[in-house]
Protein backbone atom coordinates (compact mmCIF):
# COMPACT_ATOMS: atom_id res chain seq x y z
CA UNK A 1 0.00 0.00 0.00
CA UNK A 2 2.43 2.38 0.35
CA UNK A 3 0.84 5.11 2.64
CA UNK A 4 0.88 5.56 6.54
CA UNK A 5 -2.52 6.28 7.89
CA UNK A 6 -1.44 4.96 11.40
CA UNK A 7 -2.87 8.44 12.32
CA UNK A 8 -6.20 7.63 11.59
CA UNK A 9 -8.75 5.59 14.27
CA UNK A 10 -10.48 3.38 11.53
CA UNK A 11 -11.66 0.87 14.40
CA UNK A 12 -12.95 3.39 16.68
CA UNK A 13 -14.93 4.71 13.85
CA UNK A 14 -16.34 1.65 12.73
CA UNK A 15 -17.14 0.88 16.15
CA UNK A 16 -18.66 4.24 16.42
CA UNK A 17 -20.83 3.07 13.01
CA UNK A 18 -21.53 -0.34 14.16
CA UNK A 19 -21.75 -0.30 17.70
CA UNK A 20 -19.47 -3.33 18.30
CA UNK A 21 -15.71 -4.40 16.45
CA UNK A 22 -15.55 -4.27 12.60
CA UNK A 23 -14.06 -7.77 12.72
CA UNK A 24 -17.28 -9.39 13.73
CA UNK A 25 -17.94 -8.60 9.21
CA UNK A 26 -14.83 -10.34 8.68
CA UNK A 27 -15.91 -13.26 11.27
CA UNK A 28 -19.88 -13.51 8.88
CA UNK A 29 -17.93 -12.93 5.58
CA UNK A 30 -15.63 -15.88 6.04
CA UNK A 31 -18.32 -18.07 7.86
CA UNK A 32 -19.83 -17.41 4.57
CA UNK A 33 -16.80 -17.92 2.26
CA UNK A 34 -16.03 -20.96 3.73
CA UNK A 35 -19.81 -22.51 3.56
CA UNK A 36 -20.05 -22.23 0.03
CA UNK A 37 -16.59 -23.54 -0.62
CA UNK A 38 -18.02 -27.14 -1.44
CA UNK A 39 -18.99 -25.81 -4.74
CA UNK A 40 -15.07 -24.98 -6.12
CA UNK A 41 -13.31 -28.23 -3.67
CA UNK A 42 -15.99 -31.34 -3.28
CA UNK A 43 -17.00 -31.45 -6.86
CA UNK A 44 -14.47 -34.22 -7.47
CA UNK A 45 -15.90 -36.26 -4.75
CA UNK A 46 -19.05 -35.99 -5.65
CA UNK A 47 -19.45 -36.14 -9.37
CA UNK A 48 -18.84 -40.25 -9.47
CA UNK A 49 -22.05 -40.94 -7.29
CA UNK A 50 -23.72 -38.81 -9.08
CA UNK A 51 -22.58 -39.95 -12.48
CA UNK A 52 -23.13 -43.51 -11.41
CA UNK A 53 -26.96 -42.46 -9.96
CA UNK A 54 -27.83 -41.06 -13.42
CA UNK A 55 -26.82 -44.23 -15.17
CA UNK A 56 -24.17 -42.09 -17.23
CA UNK A 57 -20.81 -41.65 -18.45
CA UNK A 58 -18.44 -39.32 -15.99
CA UNK A 59 -17.21 -37.64 -19.17
CA UNK A 60 -21.62 -36.35 -19.56
CA UNK A 61 -20.34 -34.58 -16.39
CA UNK A 62 -17.27 -32.43 -17.99
CA UNK A 63 -18.88 -29.29 -18.09
CA UNK A 64 -19.89 -29.07 -15.18
CA UNK A 65 -17.04 -27.58 -13.39
CA UNK A 66 -16.40 -24.87 -16.45
CA UNK A 67 -20.27 -23.79 -16.12
CA UNK A 68 -19.69 -23.08 -12.54
CA UNK A 69 -16.93 -20.95 -13.26
CA UNK A 70 -18.77 -19.14 -15.92
CA UNK A 71 -21.19 -18.56 -13.45
CA UNK A 72 -19.80 -17.49 -10.44
CA UNK A 73 -17.13 -15.13 -11.87
CA UNK A 74 -19.93 -13.47 -14.20
CA UNK A 75 -22.42 -13.50 -12.13
CA UNK A 76 -20.53 -10.65 -9.64
CA UNK A 77 -20.84 -8.22 -11.73
CA UNK A 78 -24.10 -7.62 -11.24
CA UNK A 79 -24.16 -8.27 -7.60
CA UNK A 80 -21.58 -5.82 -7.28
CA UNK A 81 -23.30 -3.23 -9.17
CA UNK A 82 -26.20 -3.89 -6.80
CA UNK A 83 -24.41 -3.94 -3.30
CA UNK A 84 -22.51 -0.85 -4.13
CA UNK A 85 -25.63 1.25 -4.25
CA UNK A 86 -28.46 -0.99 -1.73
CA UNK A 87 -26.08 -2.97 0.42
CA UNK A 88 -25.16 -6.87 0.82
CA UNK A 89 -28.24 -7.97 3.35
CA UNK A 90 -30.89 -8.84 0.35
CA UNK A 91 -28.68 -10.19 -2.42
CA UNK A 92 -27.17 -12.50 0.67
CA UNK A 93 -30.65 -13.52 0.98
CA UNK A 94 -30.71 -14.63 -2.39
CA UNK A 95 -27.18 -16.15 -2.85
CA UNK A 96 -28.06 -18.25 0.65
CA UNK A 97 -31.31 -19.18 -1.49
CA UNK A 98 -29.42 -20.28 -4.19
CA UNK A 99 -26.01 -21.90 -2.69
CA UNK A 100 -28.36 -23.29 -0.15
CA UNK A 101 -31.10 -24.58 -2.78
CA UNK A 102 -28.90 -25.91 -5.34
CA UNK A 103 -26.77 -28.27 -3.38
CA UNK A 104 -30.65 -29.93 -1.61
CA UNK A 105 -31.89 -29.95 -4.89
CA UNK A 106 -28.41 -31.70 -6.45
CA UNK A 107 -29.95 -34.80 -3.79
CA UNK A 108 -33.23 -35.18 -5.71
CA UNK A 109 -31.82 -34.63 -9.06
CA UNK A 110 -32.91 -37.73 -11.58
CA UNK A 111 -31.34 -36.06 -15.27
CA UNK A 112 -28.26 -34.30 -16.46
CA UNK A 113 -30.31 -31.31 -17.26
CA UNK A 114 -30.93 -30.72 -13.46
CA UNK A 115 -27.72 -31.27 -12.82
CA UNK A 116 -26.28 -28.97 -14.81
CA UNK A 117 -29.16 -26.12 -13.82
CA UNK A 118 -28.89 -26.74 -10.13
CA UNK A 119 -25.17 -26.22 -10.13
CA UNK A 120 -24.99 -23.58 -12.46
CA UNK A 121 -27.61 -21.55 -9.80
CA UNK A 122 -25.58 -22.24 -6.92
CA UNK A 123 -22.61 -21.00 -8.53
CA UNK A 124 -24.34 -17.41 -9.13
CA UNK A 125 -25.05 -17.73 -5.32
CA UNK A 126 -21.23 -18.72 -5.00
CA UNK A 127 -20.63 -15.57 -6.90
CA UNK A 128 -22.33 -13.20 -5.19
CA UNK A 129 -21.38 -14.52 -1.80
CA UNK A 130 -17.79 -14.28 -3.11
CA UNK A 131 -17.96 -10.69 -3.79
CA UNK A 132 -20.03 -9.60 -0.99
CA UNK A 133 -17.56 -11.02 1.27
CA UNK A 134 -14.18 -9.69 -0.71
CA UNK A 135 -15.59 -6.41 -0.61
CA UNK A 136 -16.83 -6.44 3.04
CA UNK A 137 -12.77 -6.39 3.66
CA UNK A 138 -12.21 -3.78 1.27
CA UNK A 139 -14.96 -1.05 2.76
CA UNK A 140 -14.46 -1.76 6.67
CA UNK A 141 -10.80 -2.34 6.46
CA UNK A 142 -9.28 0.62 4.42
CA UNK A 143 -6.21 0.19 6.18
CA UNK A 144 -5.86 -3.28 6.39
CA UNK A 145 -7.19 -4.67 2.63
CA UNK A 146 -4.58 -7.47 2.50
CA UNK A 147 -4.54 -9.35 5.75
CA UNK A 148 -9.19 -9.20 6.07
CA UNK A 149 -9.37 -10.38 2.28
CA UNK A 150 -6.98 -12.75 2.77
CA UNK A 151 -9.13 -14.16 6.21
CA UNK A 152 -12.43 -14.54 3.34
CA UNK A 153 -9.98 -16.39 0.39
CA UNK A 154 -8.11 -18.24 3.34
CA UNK A 155 -11.69 -19.96 4.51
CA UNK A 156 -12.92 -19.90 0.68
CA UNK A 157 -9.63 -22.32 -0.43
CA UNK A 158 -9.65 -24.08 2.91
CA UNK A 159 -13.30 -24.33 4.40
CA UNK A 160 -14.17 -27.53 2.42
CA UNK A 161 -11.32 -29.29 4.70
CA UNK A 162 -13.51 -29.23 7.28
CA UNK A 163 -16.40 -31.18 4.96
CA UNK A 164 -13.92 -33.17 2.31
CA UNK A 165 -13.05 -36.20 5.14
CA UNK A 166 -17.23 -36.44 5.59
CA UNK A 167 -18.14 -36.43 1.78
CA UNK A 168 -15.07 -39.13 1.13
CA UNK A 169 -16.55 -41.45 3.36
CA UNK A 170 -20.30 -41.00 2.53
CA UNK A 171 -20.46 -40.16 -0.62
CA UNK A 172 -21.41 -43.26 -2.08
CA UNK A 173 -24.09 -44.06 -4.86
CA UNK A 174 -26.48 -44.74 -1.90
CA UNK A 175 -24.69 -42.15 0.91
CA UNK A 176 -24.43 -39.12 -1.28
CA UNK A 177 -28.11 -37.52 -1.61
CA UNK A 178 -28.19 -37.30 2.16
CA UNK A 179 -24.64 -35.26 2.37
CA UNK A 180 -25.80 -33.00 -0.33
CA UNK A 181 -29.26 -32.04 1.57
CA UNK A 182 -26.83 -31.72 4.81
CA UNK A 183 -24.40 -29.73 3.03
CA UNK A 184 -27.16 -27.44 1.23
CA UNK A 185 -28.56 -26.89 4.64
CA UNK A 186 -25.54 -25.92 6.27
CA UNK A 187 -25.06 -23.40 3.35
CA UNK A 188 -27.89 -21.84 3.40
CA UNK A 189 -28.38 -21.56 7.69
CA UNK A 190 -24.44 -19.76 7.47
CA UNK A 191 -24.97 -17.64 4.76
CA UNK A 192 -28.66 -15.97 6.55
CA UNK A 193 -26.58 -15.66 9.62
CA UNK A 194 -24.08 -13.76 7.68
CA UNK A 195 -26.58 -11.62 5.85
CA UNK A 196 -28.36 -10.39 8.89
CA UNK A 197 -24.83 -9.39 10.45
CA UNK A 198 -23.42 -7.66 7.64
CA UNK A 199 -23.93 -3.76 6.75
CA UNK A 200 -22.02 -1.38 4.83
CA UNK A 201 -19.96 1.77 6.38
CA UNK A 202 -22.08 4.99 6.11
CA UNK A 203 -21.25 7.72 3.71
CA UNK A 204 -18.28 9.74 4.69
CA UNK A 205 -17.24 7.36 7.38
CA UNK A 206 -13.63 7.72 6.45
CA UNK A 207 -13.90 11.78 7.83
CA UNK A 208 -12.05 12.59 4.70
CA UNK A 209 -13.96 16.16 2.72
CA UNK A 210 -13.38 19.55 1.44
CA UNK A 211 -11.89 19.86 5.48
CA UNK A 212 -8.28 17.86 4.28
CA UNK A 213 -5.45 19.31 2.94
CA UNK A 214 -5.62 19.76 -0.78
CA UNK A 215 -3.28 17.38 -1.36
CA UNK A 216 -4.42 15.07 1.41
CA UNK A 217 -4.98 12.25 -1.10
CA UNK A 218 -1.23 12.95 -2.86
CA UNK A 219 0.33 10.47 -0.17
CA UNK A 220 -2.74 8.20 0.73
CA UNK A 221 -4.37 5.34 -1.46
CA UNK A 222 -7.56 5.94 -2.90
CA UNK A 223 -9.12 3.35 -0.17
CA UNK A 224 -8.04 5.58 2.37
CA UNK A 225 -8.31 9.32 1.05
CA UNK A 226 -11.73 8.93 -0.54
CA UNK A 227 -11.86 9.22 -4.26
CA UNK A 228 -14.01 6.91 -5.54
CA UNK A 229 -13.76 5.82 -8.92
CA UNK A 230 -16.85 4.92 -11.14
CA UNK A 231 -16.29 1.44 -13.10
CA UNK A 232 -16.20 3.39 -15.94
CA UNK A 233 -13.99 5.92 -15.03
CA UNK A 234 -11.59 2.94 -13.92
CA UNK A 235 -11.90 1.42 -17.01
CA UNK A 236 -10.44 4.15 -19.06
CA UNK A 237 -7.51 3.80 -16.91
CA UNK A 238 -4.40 1.76 -18.50
CA UNK A 239 -3.27 0.58 -14.97
CA UNK A 240 -6.93 -1.59 -14.97
CA UNK A 241 -6.00 -3.46 -18.44
CA UNK A 242 -2.94 -4.71 -17.12
CA UNK A 243 -4.35 -5.63 -14.02
CA UNK A 244 -6.40 -7.74 -16.15
CA UNK A 245 -4.15 -9.40 -18.57
CA UNK A 246 -1.98 -9.98 -14.76
CA UNK A 247 -5.28 -11.62 -13.75
CA UNK A 248 -5.81 -13.83 -16.79
CA UNK A 249 -2.07 -15.25 -16.83
CA UNK A 250 -2.19 -15.92 -12.81
CA UNK A 251 -5.38 -17.44 -12.80
CA UNK A 252 -4.59 -19.32 -15.73
CA UNK A 253 -1.35 -20.81 -14.08
CA UNK A 254 -2.72 -21.45 -10.89
CA UNK A 255 -6.26 -23.45 -11.80
CA UNK A 256 -3.29 -25.89 -14.49
CA UNK A 257 -1.71 -26.70 -11.11
CA UNK A 258 -5.23 -27.20 -9.23
CA UNK A 259 -6.96 -29.08 -12.27
CA UNK A 260 -4.28 -31.10 -13.31
CA UNK A 261 -1.82 -31.57 -10.77
CA UNK A 262 -2.98 -35.10 -10.37
CA UNK A 263 -3.02 -36.23 -14.04
CA UNK A 264 0.53 -34.81 -14.43
CA UNK A 265 2.19 -36.74 -11.48
CA UNK A 266 0.83 -40.12 -12.82
CA UNK A 267 1.56 -39.13 -16.56
CA UNK A 268 5.01 -38.39 -14.78
CA UNK A 269 4.82 -42.13 -13.14
CA UNK A 270 5.38 -40.39 -10.09
CA UNK A 271 4.01 -43.02 -6.68
CA UNK A 272 0.37 -42.88 -6.46
CA UNK A 273 0.91 -41.33 -2.55
CA UNK A 274 2.99 -38.36 -4.16
CA UNK A 275 0.01 -37.49 -6.24
CA UNK A 276 -2.20 -37.54 -3.00
CA UNK A 277 -0.03 -35.56 -1.28
CA UNK A 278 0.11 -32.69 -3.85
CA UNK A 279 -3.20 -32.80 -3.89
CA UNK A 280 -3.56 -32.74 0.02
CA UNK A 281 -1.67 -29.93 0.62
CA UNK A 282 -2.39 -27.79 -2.72
CA UNK A 283 -5.50 -26.28 -0.17
CA UNK A 284 -3.71 -25.96 2.95
CA UNK A 285 -0.64 -24.09 1.26
CA UNK A 286 -3.53 -21.81 -0.63
CA UNK A 287 -5.29 -20.60 2.12
CA UNK A 288 -2.74 -20.23 4.45
CA UNK A 289 -0.38 -18.09 1.70
CA UNK A 290 -3.56 -15.34 1.36
CA UNK A 291 -3.68 -14.96 4.92
CA UNK A 292 0.55 -14.52 5.51
CA UNK A 293 1.21 -12.88 2.19
CA UNK A 294 -1.98 -10.54 2.50
CA UNK A 295 -0.81 -9.19 5.73
CA UNK A 296 2.84 -8.88 3.99
CA UNK A 297 0.91 -6.78 1.40
CA UNK A 298 -0.65 -4.39 3.71
CA UNK A 299 2.95 -3.50 5.59
CA UNK A 300 5.17 -3.22 2.57
CA UNK A 301 4.75 -1.83 -0.84
CA UNK A 302 2.22 -4.34 -2.62
CA UNK A 303 3.12 -4.15 -6.32
CA UNK A 304 6.56 -4.89 -5.03
CA UNK A 305 4.90 -7.88 -3.10
CA UNK A 306 3.21 -8.82 -6.09
CA UNK A 307 6.16 -8.87 -8.22
CA UNK A 308 8.17 -11.34 -5.93
CA UNK A 309 5.36 -13.44 -5.18
CA UNK A 310 4.51 -14.23 -8.85
CA UNK A 311 8.39 -14.59 -9.84
CA UNK A 312 8.46 -17.38 -6.81
CA UNK A 313 5.18 -18.92 -7.91
CA UNK A 314 6.83 -19.34 -11.66
CA UNK A 315 10.45 -20.73 -10.40
CA UNK A 316 8.40 -23.39 -8.09
CA UNK A 317 6.40 -24.25 -11.49
CA UNK A 318 9.65 -24.60 -13.08
CA UNK A 319 11.01 -26.38 -10.17
CA UNK A 320 7.73 -28.94 -10.10
CA UNK A 321 8.45 -29.69 -13.66
CA UNK A 322 12.05 -30.39 -13.34
CA UNK A 323 11.28 -32.52 -9.57
CA UNK A 324 8.65 -34.85 -12.10
CA UNK A 325 11.42 -35.05 -14.70
CA UNK A 326 13.83 -35.88 -12.65
CA UNK A 327 11.43 -38.46 -10.19
CA UNK A 328 12.15 -37.08 -7.06
CA UNK A 329 8.66 -37.02 -5.54
CA UNK A 330 9.51 -35.01 -2.13
CA UNK A 331 10.82 -32.70 -4.22
CA UNK A 332 7.61 -32.64 -6.48
CA UNK A 333 5.56 -32.58 -3.75
CA UNK A 334 7.43 -29.65 -2.15
CA UNK A 335 7.36 -27.60 -5.92
CA UNK A 336 3.63 -28.02 -5.82
CA UNK A 337 2.95 -26.24 -2.20
CA UNK A 338 5.66 -23.80 -3.12
CA UNK A 339 3.91 -23.06 -6.23
CA UNK A 340 0.35 -22.91 -5.05
CA UNK A 341 1.65 -21.04 -1.77
CA UNK A 342 2.97 -17.92 -3.72
CA UNK A 343 0.29 -18.03 -6.77
CA UNK A 344 -2.94 -18.24 -4.82
CA UNK A 345 -2.56 -14.93 -2.62
CA UNK A 346 -3.54 -13.22 -6.35
CA UNK A 347 -7.21 -13.69 -4.94
CA UNK A 348 -5.78 -10.97 -2.17
CA UNK A 349 -3.79 -9.02 -3.96
CA UNK A 350 -5.98 -8.05 -6.98
CA UNK A 351 -9.23 -6.58 -4.32
CA UNK A 352 -6.68 -4.74 -2.45
CA UNK A 353 -4.68 -3.17 -5.56
CA UNK A 354 -7.77 -2.06 -6.93
CA UNK A 355 -9.51 -0.59 -3.60
CA UNK A 356 -5.81 0.96 -3.59
CA UNK A 357 -6.09 2.65 -6.55
CA UNK A 358 -9.85 2.87 -7.05
CA UNK A 359 -11.44 3.67 -4.07
CA UNK A 360 -13.76 1.56 -1.60
CA UNK A 361 -17.29 3.42 -2.43
CA UNK A 362 -17.70 0.87 -6.00
CA UNK A 363 -15.20 -1.88 -4.96
CA UNK A 364 -17.43 -4.31 -5.27
CA UNK A 365 -18.86 -3.34 -8.86
CA UNK A 366 -15.03 -2.54 -9.71
CA UNK A 367 -13.51 -5.71 -8.32
CA UNK A 368 -16.33 -7.98 -10.10
CA UNK A 369 -15.52 -6.72 -13.47
CA UNK A 370 -11.82 -7.23 -12.94
CA UNK A 371 -12.95 -11.10 -11.56
CA UNK A 372 -14.31 -12.09 -14.71
CA UNK A 373 -10.42 -12.30 -15.84
CA UNK A 374 -10.82 -15.59 -13.88
CA UNK A 375 -12.84 -16.42 -16.75
CA UNK A 376 -9.87 -16.07 -18.98
CA UNK A 377 -7.86 -17.90 -16.51
CA UNK A 378 -10.50 -21.45 -16.38
CA UNK A 379 -10.44 -21.39 -20.04
CA UNK A 380 -6.46 -21.15 -20.25
CA UNK A 381 -6.33 -24.00 -17.75
CA UNK A 382 -8.88 -26.16 -19.31
CA UNK A 383 -9.72 -26.04 -23.14
CA UNK A 384 -6.38 -24.37 -23.89
CA UNK A 385 -4.29 -26.44 -21.86
CA UNK A 386 -5.92 -29.40 -22.60
CA UNK A 387 -5.31 -28.73 -27.23
CA UNK A 388 -1.36 -28.03 -25.89
CA UNK A 389 -1.13 -31.31 -24.02
CA UNK A 390 -2.53 -32.78 -26.84
CA UNK A 391 -0.04 -31.29 -29.14
CA UNK A 392 2.95 -30.45 -27.05
CA UNK A 393 2.35 -32.55 -24.17
CA UNK A 394 2.75 -32.25 -20.43
CA UNK A 395 5.88 -30.48 -19.60
CA UNK A 396 5.53 -28.01 -21.94
CA UNK A 397 2.44 -27.18 -21.19
CA UNK A 398 3.16 -26.83 -17.26
CA UNK A 399 6.31 -24.88 -18.21
CA UNK A 400 4.07 -22.36 -19.80
CA UNK A 401 2.38 -21.90 -16.33
CA UNK A 402 5.18 -20.77 -15.17
CA UNK A 403 6.10 -18.36 -17.81
CA UNK A 404 2.77 -16.93 -17.13
CA UNK A 405 3.49 -15.98 -13.60
CA UNK A 406 6.88 -14.93 -14.43
CA UNK A 407 5.37 -12.42 -16.51
CA UNK A 408 2.39 -11.40 -14.35
CA UNK A 409 5.68 -10.64 -12.28
CA UNK A 410 7.35 -8.81 -14.41
CA UNK A 411 4.08 -6.21 -15.47
CA UNK A 412 3.47 -5.89 -11.34
CA UNK A 413 7.01 -4.09 -11.47
CA UNK A 414 5.31 -1.26 -14.29
CA UNK A 415 2.07 -0.59 -12.26
CA UNK A 416 1.93 2.36 -10.33
CA UNK A 417 -1.84 4.17 -8.89
CA UNK A 418 -3.20 6.26 -11.30
CA UNK A 419 -1.93 9.62 -12.17
CA UNK A 420 -4.71 11.61 -13.86
CA UNK A 421 -6.81 14.09 -12.13
CA UNK A 422 -9.73 12.94 -9.07
CA UNK A 423 -12.43 11.07 -10.87
CA UNK A 424 -15.97 13.03 -11.23
CA UNK A 425 -17.04 10.66 -8.34
CA UNK A 426 -14.42 11.84 -5.75
CA UNK A 427 -15.11 12.93 -2.43
CA UNK A 428 -11.71 14.52 -1.88
CA UNK A 429 -11.23 17.95 -2.65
Amino acid sequence: MGSDSSDVDYAGRARDALGYSRWVQIAAAAGMMAAVSPYQYVWSSIEGPLAERLDIALPALGAVFSFYVVFQSLSQMPAGWWRDRRGPRALTYLAAALAGGGYVGLAYATTVWQLYALYSLGAIGVGIIYTVAVNTAVKWFPDRTGLTTGIGTMAFAGGSALVVPYVRANATVGGYPGVLRNLGVAILVVSLVGALLLRDPPEGWLGRGESDDDDAGGDLAASLSGTAYTTREMLRTWQFWLLYAMFVATAGADLLVIANVVRFAEHLGLAAVIATAAATLLPVAAGVSRLLLGEISDRFDRTRVMAVSFLLAGAFRFGLVGAGIADAGAGFVLAVVGSMFFSSPLYVYFPAVVADYYGTEHSSSNYAVLYTAKVGGGVFAGTVAGALVAAVGWVPTFALGGALAVAAAAAALVLRPPADAAPSGSSTA
